[in-house]
This record gives C-alpha cells, structure tokens and sequence, in this order.
C-alpha cells in the first residue's frame, strides 16, 4: 500500500484538499493561487492528501507539484488526462505520490497497462468514474482507489444524488473517494454515511477567503443537530446557525410532531425522527425510535440512510434522567449522535466527554413545544463549534 491509498485508509472521513486556480466549468477561481503555501496550509489543516491540477486548462503545471512537495509532506496526487507510461513517470519524477487515471477517457487495455506501470513505478491511483459503467469497470480492474465523481465532464453539471448512490453500491474492499459539488459538512457526511472513505474538495477551498479553515470546517465534528423543527423560519435560523441536521419528528403523541419533513437547504440534511418503524417519509437521514408501552418512545434510536444502519443516537430516557448517561456515549462504539437534555450551556461539556460524531438538541431550544427560540439555537450552535 503507498503513501496515498494509506492515509485514506482507517476510521473517519479523510479530506483531499484541492490546488486548482481555474476550471473548465467555473471558469477563474484563485488565479493567485500558490501550491508552495497552500500545500503547507492544507496539512496544518489535516488533510489526507493535497490534489494538484497539472493541466493547463486549470493553469496548472507540474512545476506546481514540485513546489507543493517543497513544503508539505503529506502524500500529493497528481491530477491531468493521463494516457501514456510518460505521464506516470512525470508524476513520480515531479515528486508525486500518485496519478489520477479518467475512466471515461482510457479503455480497459489502457487502464489495466497504466495500473500496472504505476505500481512498478511506485505509484498509487485514483481510478475516476462517473457512472454505474465506470465503476463496474473499476471495479473488475480491480482499482483499489476509486473516485466517483459527481460532475458530468461533458455538461459539467453536478449530480450529488446520482454520486451518493454510486458510492452506496461500491465495493466496501475498495477506497471509495467522492469528488466534486462538496462544500459543506453536511455535503461531506451525506458521502461519508453513503460509504465514501474521503472526499475531495476544490472549488470550495479555492474560493474561500481561507483555504485550509474552509477545509477544516467541512471535516470537522461532531456534526450539529436541531431537533423537533415544526415551522420554517426555525429551519431558516437553524441553518443560518450553521446547523447541520434539521429534525423533523414524526411520531404521534409528540408534542414536538411536524406535519411533515420541511425543505432544508443544501447545507443541511433533513432527518426524519420516527418510532417503531419508518413511514418512507422524504428524507435524507431516518432517526428510528423503538415503542415502549405507555411512553412516546423508547430509549436509544438508530441513524438510517436507505434502511441501512449508519450511526447510533445514544439518548436520555423519555422524559427520564441517567446520571451515567456520558460515561455510557463515551464507551460506544462507532459513530455516536449524542442527545438528551442539551443545549446552550451543557453541550460544549459533554462533546468535550464524550467526543461524539454529532450531537441533537430538541427541548431546550424552545420557547414552547415545537416553536424554536432563535438566540438559543444560536447559542447552541455557537457553544458545539
């Protein structure tokens, strides 16, 4: 295993950062761009990896990975139209760590050599695909790093529901990497929960004011929940907040019961929270309750996407407390949403205990049942951040 596919392996999502002063599609982004610095910046940030365009469409060169390997250390993978055994060994020469190879532009034959002169060389791959096709076909190559871009490179259109269902259908012995139409937190959860292990980042960074603090803001965590939304201007100030989840419940005999899941905007994902089973409600996220005779709800719920478990809601008992309720998340194993009882002034306490993947308040956000009291989702917001 090289330098790169190795440091987007293991637990959590992994960020790509991106160099790329223009693009085909955007047309300028950071003209100034300076691979030398930004490299550096990325891995203070924590990137996985830096992605560098060597292509002049992008303005781009492979002077540009050379000074990106001046000050960074961390793996760089090279990114062009890549044919011919001569661009692999440029790659490796320029100090690279690995090459992008475009599916859509090379047939088997020439994938399978370029695979194969790569690993001679020393190199790791990102193989990119772009539909059910491609990644069949990376897939029988056995590609062990395969992106699945969300832009089509005829139309440069962005399709994230098209990627997030590529990513749910790669093979999970694979590193599946998600690129392209990324900007937010939730963007990135949305393809870490479909089963992406990293996700690849350009424009985004490119034009914010700070490169490596956007970055670090698309990886950070816990994600951020507000709970029991029932009107729209609350989803607005949830999202304004820069909330990450909107919760909408859906369970009979609560006093927090939407009429339905409410448009959210492309900064956060909408969470259904339901008890006994799923009602198929649109939604990107279902937050599944059990029944417990006599109470709204059981205890605990799990986090769904398409039916698939993809995290654990550790919560207090229904209108009940659980003084060992910290130490229990704290001891949990894989991605836990912590709720139960916070807010403004305790939820910044029990991310600091618990460090859990994200956090839910409801209750003490409101002014009353269901109606949202803006200055503390504010607060709340603000404290988990």
């Amino acid at each position: 295993m090289g330098r790169f596919r190795d440091a987007l392996s293991g637990s959590g999502l992994r960020g790509i950062a991106e160099v790329k002063r223009r693009s085909p599609s955007a047309g300028e982004l950071r003209a100034d761009a300076d691979p030398a610095i930004l490299a550096a910046a990325y891995e203070r940030a924590a990137a996985a990896a830096v992605s560098i365009l060597v292509d002049a469409r992008f303005d781009g060169s492979w002077d540009d990975v050379r000074a990106a390997r001046s000050t960074a250390s961390l793996p760089l993978l090279a990114k062009g139209f890549f044919s011919t055994d001569d661009d692999l060994r440029r790659t490796r020469d320029s100090g690279a760590d690995a090459a992008l190879l475009i599916l859509r532009d090379l047939d088997d034959e020439t994938a399978r050599r370029l695979l194969g002169v790569a690993a001679e060389l020393g190199l790791d791959t990102l193989v990119e695909t772009h539909d059910s096709e491609e990644l069949t076909r990376a897939t029988y190559l056995d590609a062990p790093v395969i992106g699945i871009n969300a832009r089509d490179l005829a139309t440069f259109a962005i399709d994230s529901q098209a990627q997030l269902g590529l990513v749910a259908s790669a093979p999970r012995d694979r590193i599946v990497v998600a690129e392209s139409g990324i900007e937010s937190r939730a963007q990135g959860a949305a393809a870490e929960l479909a089963g992406a292990n990293a996700i690849l980042v350009g424009s985004a960074l490119m034009r914010a004011s700070d490169p490596a603090q956007k970055l670090a803001e698309v990886l950070s965590r816990p994600l951020v929940k507000v709970c029991g939304l029932t009107r729209a201007e609350d989803v607005a100030a949830a999202a304004e907040a820069g909330a990450d989840m909107a919760g909408f419940v859906l369970a009979e005999g609560s006093p927090r019961r939407a009429q339905g899941v409410l448009s959210v905007p492309e900064t956060m994902l909408a969470v259904a929270v339901e008890v006994g089973e799923s009602s198929g409600a649109a939604a990107d996220l279902v937050q599944l309750y059990p029944r417990e005779e006599g109470k709204v709800r059981g205890r605990d719920a799990v986090l769904l996407r398409e039916g698939n478990e993809v995290a654990k809601v550790l919560d207090l008992p229904w209108e009940e407390s659980d003084p060992a309720h910290l130490e229990r998340a704290r001891a949990a194993k894989g991605r836990v949403m912590l709720a139960g009882g916070l807010g403004p002034d305790n939820v910044r306490a029990a991310i600091d205990a618990v460090r859990p993947w994200a956090v839910d308040a409801s209750s003490a956000l409101e002014s009353a049942p269901g109606v949202k009291d803006h200055d503390l989702i504010r607060g709340y917001v603000m404290a988990a951040r």
